[in-house]
């Protein structure tokens, strides 16, 4: 089964967690390729505004208010795209959020709401997609993490919560293979994204956390995410170091345990107090892209380009090393006639 789909600028797009972040990116990413959208969100305020700032620059674009944790919120979502648009192409399950804390000091009903939106905010965005997209065609596209893969201390409940996506979607896209389904399935891994996931996340630590460094523009997930809607692909990491973390756990896993367990709580703590926390990917009525933490952020991803493109990039390098040859046999030339 090929599965096509189309350009991004034909495309109608649902995005969850569309005011912020990663979200947020894509969805300005994607009105400027002359895309049609659903934004989903649960704080209107920020949605009214996004709505009224794309139109402004001559997007088609559409909102409903929805938490990602029920399903009757998310349905009419859904409905209200496909009445407006006649239909979508490609379902962005992209709302979550995390908690900070030992797994002791983390109340189970905070894990419970947590698993709400990151894992069965996932589950029914996308057996609500898939509903419509099984006739029709498209890409449905998961935002997991490179802890998908991996653990990391202080944050369990998120890390447990994306293993989950990871073999949701897994198990997901083999039934819709063997059903012959013209649905594209993936997932997309980011590494640490220096949006609010730190704000919006609930703390239990006695500092305030930070995301392990390197960091990654969320420019460089909204690039990923649209690919993936338009070109067929099974899963992407975004950032080498994600990559890079997964290939040391998986040769190594004793070694990382014994790294991460003393590294990996250095690197998530500062010197400040905890601040007042949002909460569940709380919103102000802000759109904000990026953290307000002060960090290097990388902008690019040679990794994460070669990893979309990997025919460009093997040209690209061959290339390379052509000039690289006939540059040293033009200089060995040289020196035998000198």
């Amino acid at each position: 089964m090929t599965v096509k789909l189309k350009p991004v600028g034909q495309q109608v797009i649902v995005i969850t967690g569309a005011t912020s972040g990663i979200g947020l990116a894509t969805a300005r990413l994607a009105a400027s390729k002359g895309a049609r959208l659903m934004l989903i969100a649960r704080d209107e305020e920020a949605l009214t505004a996004l709505a009224r700032q794309l139109g402004d620059q001559g997007a088609l674009v559409d909102y409903a208010v929805a938490d990602v944790s029920n399903a009757g919120q998310l349905q009419a979502a859904a409905d209200k795209a496909i009445a407006r648009f006649g239909g979508f192409d490609t379902w962005v399950n992209n709302a979550g959020a995390s908690i900070y804390g030992r797994c002791a000091d983390v109340p189970i009903d905070e894990q419970k709401e947590l698993f709400e939106t990151n894992f069965w905010g996932v589950v029914q965005g996308s057996m609500i997609a898939l509903a419509h997209l099984r006739q029709r065609g498209g890409a449905l596209i998961n935002l997991g993490s490179e802890l998908s893969d991996v653990a990391l201390p202080l944050q369990a409940a998120y890390v447990a919560s994306k293993h989950a996506v990871k073999g949701y979607t897994d198990a997901l896209r083999m039934e819709l293979l063997e059903e012959r389904v013209p649905v594209s399935v993936t997932l997309i891994k980011p590494s640490g994204i220096h949006t609010q996931f730190v704000e919006h996340a609930r703390n239990h630590l006695d500092v305030q956390p930070k995301l392990p460094a390197p960091v990654y523009a969320p420019d460089i997930v909204a690039r990923a995410i649209l690919h993936a809607a338009a070109t067929p692909v099974r899963d992407l990491y975004v950032g080498g170091a994600s990559a890079a973390m997964v290939t040391f756990a998986r040769r190594a896993p004793n070694l990382y345990d014994r790294v991460m367990g003393r590294l990996g709580i250095l690197s998530q703590r500062t010197q400040e107090p905890p601040h007042t926390a949002a909460g569940n990917n709380g919103g102000d009525g802000a759109l904000r892209e990026r953290s307000e933490q002060k960090r290097r952020v990388f902008e690019s991803s040679l990794y994460t380009q070669a990893s979309m493109y990997p025919q460009q990039t093997a040209l690209l390098a061959a290339g390379a090393a052509a000039v690289w040859l006939l540059a040293r046999y033009a200089r060995s030339s040289h020196g035998r006639r000198v």
